[in-house]
């Protein structure tokens, strides 16, 4: 079926009239009478848009139309507009124009033809059709001098313009640049290498610049919660989100009247050492963000009123009499399950679902092993702005710490804490900028004698031996006759490692410790996943 062309377009009351309705008309440009010219458009049907007053020049037009392009159909569409000049009776108005079924016909092509009408009738068709309420083209035509009377061609031009901006190379690479930027500015500018981690960044990015709804980041401690919640707040700043300032307050730090005080504020003599009236927190981060580490510790009496003001943007100082307002964003942060703690009545259900909107787990140092050595760099450049001394590795030195770095057995309960603490100690002890292997044993040593679980050397539990009985639960009972000796030993300790191991990753980081150092492969544990499906098997199902 042949797919119909179909132009929306204003009367002109004044271009299209031009010349009256004598022959002097022809010398003169016209938009509509020129639009229906153009060899590059050929137009089935154009519909006229007017105020039934200006009938009898649509008339006129109509048949200078037929003339000159006599496949053309014109159809009058009246819309009665008091003012052309007034935004919202226009908008509203051609908003509802917008909803005829004649303009969703699966069989017709759609453009908007946006020289004619008053420029609040231009701006809001294309605001129609940017928000797909019409699903057009654009079209603007000109006269081809740039002038209206004695043209040397009353036809003029026609420019054809798509909002879909993907089909514009140059946009879309532009504007995949920015992105580019954004991510990278999110992540401090470290060539991270996990490929979870940044499908992680990446839908953070995307939810910073698109919302102002609150963002919970959860994850082990250290593992860069306050870090990312400031480069949030730097990004929407940079893209003006938001105009205050970051507010970072630790919730663990505060207790009973402290906690509400310090939020929502006070006024003078409301409790005993309330010697002065206080803003509180909120009000400090009117127009900006304030990122509450570890919501979890928060009081129950203070959650309750955080919730009215995260819904209300107001809230009551104590020993106030009249509410203050604060349009905030909120970032929380918690190392805790918040499920668990609402179980336990410690944390409010309805305040979890409200800051739970948009909810982000960020890994710990040992699910990312991939990402020490860029971020072992970052900590040394770090240092090294902090202090003006440039400091570095030897070759040696380098690939001792990267050997422990990488060892399953270090299970980095600090995490990038911790990497940040090792880098800071032998870069400080560091005799001419140059860390020597000397030093990073005795660093090693010293996370050694510390005692800590994840520095001890050993492969970890290797759990119980795994026998036939336990094969032939798993593969059937004629495992033996469909698997070689070759594959069972191996499937076997396999199995093992698994079974003694808390997560997946886990598993995959003792199996393939060697891998991981020398980033043979991006995703260890998508490796193990692979492998186990070869028998049929699932790591969760191991572990059951």
């Amino acid at each position: 079926m042949k797919t119909k062309t179909v132009v929306i377009s204003v009367l002109g009351t004044q271009k299209d009239a031009h010349g009256g309705a004598g022959p002097s008309r022809w010398d003169t440009w016209r938009p509509n009478i020129g639009l229906v010219q153009q060899e590059n458009l050929p137009i089935d049907e154009l519909h006229l848009i007017l105020n039934r007053e200006f009938t009898p020049l649509a008339e006129r037009i109509k048949a200078d139309i037929a003339s000159v392009s006599p496949e053309t159909t014109v159809v009058f569409d009246v819309v009665e507009l008091k003012d052309p000049w007034d935004f919202e009776e226009v908008y509203g108005k051609f908003y509802d124009y917008a909803k005829s079924p004649c303009f969703h016909e699966e069989s017709s092509s759609y453009y908007i033809h946006i020289s004619t009408g008053s420029h609040v009738e231009q701006i809001c068709l294309f605001l129609l059709v940017e928000s797909h309420h019409l699903t057009a083209k654009i079209v603007q035509t000109s006269p081809k001098e740039g002038h209206v009377r004695h043209s040397n061609d009353t036809k003029g031009t026609c420019n054809i313009i798509d909002l879909d901006l993907s089909r514009y190379d140059k946009l879309a690479k532009r504007f995949e640049n920015e992105r580019q930027n954004d991510l990278s500015f999110l992540k401090q500018g470290i060539d991270t290498k996990n490929a979870a981690f940044n499908r992680l960044i990446d839908t953070i990015e995307r939810v910073a610049v698109r919302s102002s709804d609150p963002i919970l980041l959860t994850g082990p401690t250290g593992a860069g919660k306050s870090q990312l919640a400031r480069q949030i707040h730097l990004l929407k700043q940079q893209s003006g989100k938001v105009k205050g300032k970051f507010v970072a307050v630790n919730c663990a730090t505060l207790g009973g009247d402290l906690a509400k005080s310090a939020l929502f504020g006070h006024k003078k003599g409301s409790f005993s050492g309330a010697g002065a009236d206080h803003a509180g927190f909120l009000k400090e981060a009117d127009g900006g963000i304030i990122f509450l580490d570890e919501i979890g510790e928060l009081p129950t009496e203070a959650q309750a009123l955080l919730l009215k003001a995260i819904e209300e943007k107001t809230y009551r100082p104590i020993g106030a009499t009249a509410d203050e307002r604060s349009d905030f964003q909120l970032i929380c942060g918690t190392n805790r399950d918040l499920m668990d703690d609402v179980a336990k009545g410690k944390f409010r259900l309805d305040l979890l679902s409200r800051i739970d909107l948009w909810s982000f787990r960020l890994p710990g140092l040992a699910d990312r092993r991939e990402d020490i050595e860029p971020n072992l760099d970052y900590e040394l450049a770090r240092f090294g702005k902090k202090t003006g001394k440039h400091i570095s590795f030897n070759k040696e030195a380098r690939e001792r710490f990267l050997r422990f770095a990488f060892d399953a057995a270090n299970t980095w309960p600090d995490n990038f804490r911790g990497l940040n603490a090792m880098v800071t100690r032998m870069a400080t002890l560091a005799d001419g900028g140059r860390i020597t292997a000397a030093l990073v044993d005795e660093e090693i040593e010293r996370c050694r004698q510390s005692g800590q679980p994840s520095r001890a050397q050993s492969p970890g539990p290797r759990g119980a031996a795994v026998s036939d009985a336990d094969l032939a639960a798993l593969l059937g009972k004629d495992f033996r006759d469909r698997y070689d000796d070759f594959d069972l030993v191996q499937l076997a300790r396999v199995v093992e490692v698994c079974r003694a191991s808390d997560s997946a990753a886990d598993a995959a980081r003792r199996l393939f410790a060697v891998s991981m150092r020398s980033k043979k492969s991006a995703n260890h544990t998508d490796r193990l996943s692979k492998y186990l499906a070869r028998f049929g098997l699932k790591f969760k199902s191991l572990r059951a």
